[in-house]
């Protein structure tokens, strides 16, 4: 059964087809969820609110206009941000006070690291540092829509994402 079959079996109210589209894009989804949640049970938490929408929202979905991957993806994160707004009122964001060069050059010890090892560093990040840095390199948000989404400055976007990438090449450096 493809993807589009699995799907269209979803639209129609198929348990079977939800069941077989559960387990496709389990173990993506529920990354996305421990790259944004330190919690497990937080993490599973915004993964079942996220399929709760994705199935009652699939009538939407435009094979047409996009992948299915991306569109329950953009779920997800969502699902993620709202549990992180319930919890915090608010992220934890810093503005910086002072000018910081956010320009890298060349290949950082973050790139040497397995998924794994990579999402266990990103969960131990402070909040804003571990959303700014999902949002912009994990999902490839730009710095306009980061703002818009969080409702802050394209500057602190910028700003938590450096803080974010020195912490944990710090932490990378302890573990070398």
């Amino acid at each position: 059964m493809t993807e589009l079959q699995i799907i269209q079996g979803v639209k129609q109210g198929d348990r079977e087809a939800q069941t077989l589209l559960f387990k496709l894009y389990r173990s993506h989804w529920y990354m996305i969820c421990l790259r944004y949640n330190k919690d497990t049970n937080d993490a599973l938490d915004a993964l079942q609110n996220g399929l709760i929408k994705i199935y009652s929202k699939i009538n939407m979905f435009d094979s047409t206009k996009g992948n299915f991957k991306a569109w329950s993806s953009q779920i997800i994160v969502n699902e993620n941000l709202m549990l992180l707004r319930k919890h915090k009122q608010s992220f934890a964001i810093e503005d910086l006070s002072e000018s910081i060069d956010l320009e890298q050059n060349g290949e950082t010890p973050l790139d040497m690291l397995s998924a794994e090892e990579l999402t266990k560093l990103i969960q131990a990040l402070p909040d804003g540092y571990r959303v700014i840095f999902n949002m912009y390199v994990m999902e490839g948000y730009s710095h306009a829509d980061i703002a818009k989404a969080l409702d802050i400055s394209v500057g602190t976007s910028k700003s938590q994402l450096f803080k974010a990438r020195k912490l944990l090449q710090a932490k990378l450096e302890v573990l070398i």
